[in-house]
This record gives C-alpha cells, structure tokens and sequence, in this order.
C-alpha cells in the first residue's frame, strides 16, 4: 500500500472551494477579535467621562485586558495541541463574543473589568489557533499570503470599531457598540459546518479516515481510497514549550518572542490610547477615531502587499525595514498637525506596527514544525502580550507628566527599533521549513 504525505498534497494544492469558505470563516472571526480588542481604545474618552476614572485606571484597564489574553493565548494554544484546533475557535469565539457583549452591560467600571478579563481568555485564545491552522491547509506557494489576508481582519474589524464608535458615541453613547461584538455568535453553526480539525492532530489521535475526507475535498482528483497517510512524529513527552528551545532552536525563540513583545508595545499602545493622543494634539474625538481606522488601514495595505512579498524574497528582508521605517515614522508623527501628513504617517506606523505583527505570525507559524505550532505561536503571542500588559500603562503614566506628544510617540519608536534587530538575529538554517522538506516523495512497504 502506498504510503503519502498528506502535507505534500496540500502544498501542491489550487485553491478549491473549501479554501476559500474555510478562509472566509477564519478571517470573519479575526475581523471580530479586531473589532473587540480596539474598540475599548475608541471608548476609552467616554469611559474617563461617564465614570470619572483617570487616565491612569483607564490605562490599567487596558493592561488587565491583555493579562487576560496572555492567559488565553498560552492555555489555548497548548489545549489545541492536545484536545484539536477546531473545538478551541469554536469555543473562544463564543467566550471573546459573549463577554463583549456582557461589557456593553456593566453598571460600573470593576464589573466592566471582570467582563474585559474574561473576554480577553477568548480573544488571546483564537488568534494562535487561526494562524496554525490557516498555514496547515494553506498550498505552500501562497502561504504567507493567505496568513497575511486572514489578518487583515484584524485590521478591518479595527476600522470598523472606530467608524462605528464615531457614528454611535454621539447619540447612543458607548454601550451599543459593545453589543455589535455579538454578531460571531450567530455563525457558529457556520463555522462548525465549515472549518475543519487539523489533519496532523486527526492522524495523531488515528482518526486517519476523517483526514482522508478532508484531503478529498483539497484534492478531489486523488484517488486517496487505496493509499494510507503518513503519521506525523508524535510530540515528545515534557512540556510543549520545552521544546520550542531544543534542536538549536532556543535563540531564534527568544528573538521570536523579543520581536512580538515590541510589536505589541506598538499594537497595544495606540489601540487604547492613538484618539487620546491625538486629541491631546489638538484634534476632537470624531477625527481621532478616523485617525485610528487610517491606522488600521496601513495595516491591511501593508499586510496585503508585503504577504505577497514576502513569499518571494523571505520574511527577514520585509520585517526588519518596516519596524526602522515605523520607528522613523513615530518619531515624526506628533511633530505635525498637517492632516495630510498625519494620515500618510500613521499608515506608515500601521504597516509597521500591526502589519509586520501580521507578517511574523506567518514567520512564527512556518518556522517551527506542525505538530508544535499551536505551542509555539501561543507561547510567542503570549510572550508579546506582556508588551501589551505594559504599553497602556506606560502611555498612562506618560501622559500624566504633560510631555508634548512627539515624546510620547518617540517613545514608543524605541520599541520597533529593538523590534527590527530581533528579527535580525533569528537563524533561518534552523527552521522547519529549512530542515524539514515539505514534498516527500511518496513511499511504497509491503
């Protein structure tokens, strides 16, 4: 009997059908787990108001926000090893949702938080997840590319907490755009239809036929009946994380991690604070919200076109310019009040900021071998999420001592500076992609 590969027929794949609703669903849910991790920054001017909170709390809240999601991230990812990537989406999905929704509702600032915590666990729990199972079924010509796409929720979801903050804070206050984080809840039986469960994590637990009718779908014009899958290497007993630092991995982890703590420092920063810096600036509410969505904007231009460049001339040599060029950008941002100027800036800081985060998650996802990719990009992500912990509280406390904005922007520029020599120092010959040869030729036993 014919032994395959199945990781061989999906790099050699086209796009069929079930890519592209199983892409659709994914970066349906990234949308979500953008609208609800910015839309706290797009309220947080109204939270100060109506509550009477300081700064310094609403920073806080920001920070106990991302705690949350670095739980989430690291539990879940390991959990979807264990117990399958699908069950995990599903259940974060509905988790990050209801609980954004649930904020929409609280009577004060503390349950508000309890809310923001618990929401948080879902919504660090289904990004390592989609980003592991977009680069398993992705064909390996446009995977990067794909990652990159499914991202770009993020960034869509972003501007559209910020256009719907802009249209709802004036009249209906900043409860109903909390309520709009419900939407997911109405797909779940879509995506319960439509995203499968990890081949490698079927053929561990011997489930081979459930893979084959998977593959049949990907490959409609092989004839898998007669053929059997080959098994992939069963993890090593220990912990998941232990083994993201052997096999001369150990360095390009902790580079990993650097590089997501000080994208985070950025993503995280001006999520909760760019309106309130930018009204510091001189600029109303209304036009700081746009400020965001230009922002989010950057992201998504940079993500598409750099995804695709990426694939041709590797990650390293688009991810190391674009945090230097971020960090130029940020220096020069609060310097000017020129819209125009402003708005080409901050498309600048986007790309570089959340989309070079967008770019590394594809780096991190193909870097590490499938059946630890969950471990690796939640224990990465985790990692960057205390740059998130950190980055609304430091911005707080910055603006508690009335520096001019461009210090406080140029502050934050430090942060992709040490971004770009991270990336540097990663050690590509050590990859999985470069060890490991991703079309093995299909093997003939007795």
């Amino acid at each position: 009997m014919e032994t395959i590969n199945p990781t061989a027929i999906i790099d050699r794949s086209k796009i069929r059908p079930f890519h592209i609703l199983f892409i659709f669903w994914l970066f349906l849910i990234i949308l979500f787990d953008g609208y609800d991790v910015v839309v706290y920054g797009a309220v947080v001017p109204s939270l100060i108001e109506d509550w009477g909170i300081t700064d310094l709390l609403a920073g806080s809240i920001g920070s106990y926000t991302v705690i949350g999601m670095a739980v989430g991230t690291i539990l879940c990812g390991i959990l979807a090893d264990k117990y399958g990537r699908k069950k995990v989406i599903i259940g974060t999905t509905l988790l990050f949702s209801l609980f954004t929704i649930l904020s929409g509702f609280a009577p004060n600032e503390y349950v508000f938080i309890v809310f923001r915590v618990i929401a948080g666990l879902g919504l660090g729990g289904v990004m390592p997840n989609v980003i592991a199972l977009t680069t398993e079924y992705a064909p390996k010509r446009v995977r990067a590319a794909l990652i990159s796409f499914v991202f770009c929720g993020y960034s869509l979801g972003a501007i559209i907490a910020a256009l719907a903050s802009r249209s709802l804070l004036p009249e209906f206050g900043w409860q109903p755009v909390f309520w709009i984080a419900g939407i997911p809840i109405l797909f779940l039986p879509f995506l319960i239809k439509h995203i499968p469960e990890s081949i490698v994590f079927l053929l561990l637990k011997d489930r081979e036929q459930e893979a084959k009718n998977i593959l049949q779908k990907i490959a409609p014009d092989e004839d898998l009946s007669s053929v059997k899958l080959e098994r992939p290497v069963r993890p090593k007993s220990g912990s998941p994380v232990i083994h993201l630092f052997k096999e001369k991995r150990a360095f390009s982890t902790l580079m990993f991690w650097t590089s997501c703590f000080c994208a985070f420092v950025l993503i995280y920063a001006l999520n909760t604070w760019l309106p309130t810096l930018m009204m510091q600036a001189g600029n109303d509410l209304s036009s700081s919200l746009l400020f965001t969505a230009v922002l989010q904007l950057g992201a998504i231009v940079g993500t598409l076109i750099f995804g695709r460049v990426v694939d041709k001339v590797g990650f390293k040599k688009v991810m190391v310019p674009l945090f230097f060029t971020g960090a130029i950008a940020l220096s020069f941002v609060g310097m000017t009040t020129n819209a125009v100027i402003v708005f080409i800036l901050l498309a600048i800081i986007g790309a570089s900021s959340l989309g070079v985060q967008n770019l590394s998650n594809a780096f991190v996802s193909q870097y590490y071998p499938s059946t630890m990719r969950s471990t690796a990009l939640g224990s990465t992500i985790a990692f960057g999420r205390i740059g998130g912990i950190v980055a609304p509280t430091f911005v707080a406390v910055l603006l508690t001592m009335n520096l001019q904005p461009q210090y406080n922007f140029m502050a934050l520029g430090v942060a992709a500076v040490i971004g770009g020599i991270a990336v540097i120092f990663v050690q590509e010959q050590h990859a999985a992609y470069t060890t490991e040869a991703s079309e093995k030729p299909i093997k003939k036993t007795a």
